[in-house]
């Protein structure tokens, strides 16, 4: 989304528009909520939904609608340790705390959304990328955490990545399209990570960690590699 955050301008919306080339019936329904957590994701108190949660929105929806909904697409989870490098420097046992919820709760989340769906739509969630790595750009201090930030994000993904696939989610790998990874010196002086956040997000110029409409379509792509061909 942008700085603002009010648009419907997102991955799910590139994404749609892939698809309704080819499923001119497509509909689109949107139950996200900006800033949610695992826990807020289970137990509401972010964004407001008749049936309290997030979850249980998206659970009433699939169970009503079973076989209808054809894609289902999720990412869940940064927010629970979005908040653990105050003045850029990350705190580990925030991260840590961060990342037990979410094994704990992405089980809960997961299972209750297969429970609901019957496993009929085709399913993929994401990995992240690293907003962090903003930090390159503040000194020497900045680099060192940067580099440790991409150790942690590969701890989350990999958490994140092992739930999904254990409940029939494809993933797809945002962490890569980001080149996450790679902090190969790129023409610019910065490291090719680093360069990519700043192009495609809005964190280098405005501490914002949503991606620019550029990394939304990029996001969009990364799901739209896992949606075909088909895999049952």
């Amino acid at each position: 989304m942008p700085p603002n955050g009010n648009s419907d301008q997102g991955y799910v919306d590139d994404l749609y528009r892939h698809l309704k080339r080819t499923d001119p019936s497509l509909v689109l329904v949107k139950l996200g909520c900006s800033g949610e957590t695992t826990t807020t994701m289970i137990d509401g108190g972010v964004c407001t939904y008749p049936e309290g949660s997030q979850l249980a929105a998206a659970e009433a929806f699939l169970s009503a609608h079973r076989p209808h909904v054809r894609y289902l697409t999720l990412d869940i989870g940064a927010n629970d340790v979005d908040g653990c490098a105050p003045g850029g420097a990350i705190d580990l046992r925030c991260v840590g705390a961060g990342l037990a919820t979410i094994a704990t709760n992405l089980h809960t989340i997961l299972a209750g959304l297969r429970a609901a769906d019957g496993g009929f739509p085709r399913s993929v969630a994401m990995t992240y990328y690293d907003p962090f790595l903003a930090l390159w750009l503040t000194g020497a201090q900045g680099r060192v955490a940067a580099g440790m930030s991409v150790a942690l994000l590969v701890a989350l993904n990999t958490i994140e990545a092992t739930g999904y696939g254990a409940y029939g989610f494809r993933v797809a790998d945002v962490f890569g399209a980001y080149r996450t990874a790679d902090f190969t010196p790129a023409a610019s002086g910065l490291p090719v990570n680093v360069q990519t956040l700043c192009a495609l997000t809005f964190m280098c110029t405005l501490a914002n960690i949503h991606p620019n409409p550029t990394g939304y379509q990029v996001i969009a792509d990364a799901f739209a590699a896992q949606l075909w061909p088909r895999r049952r």
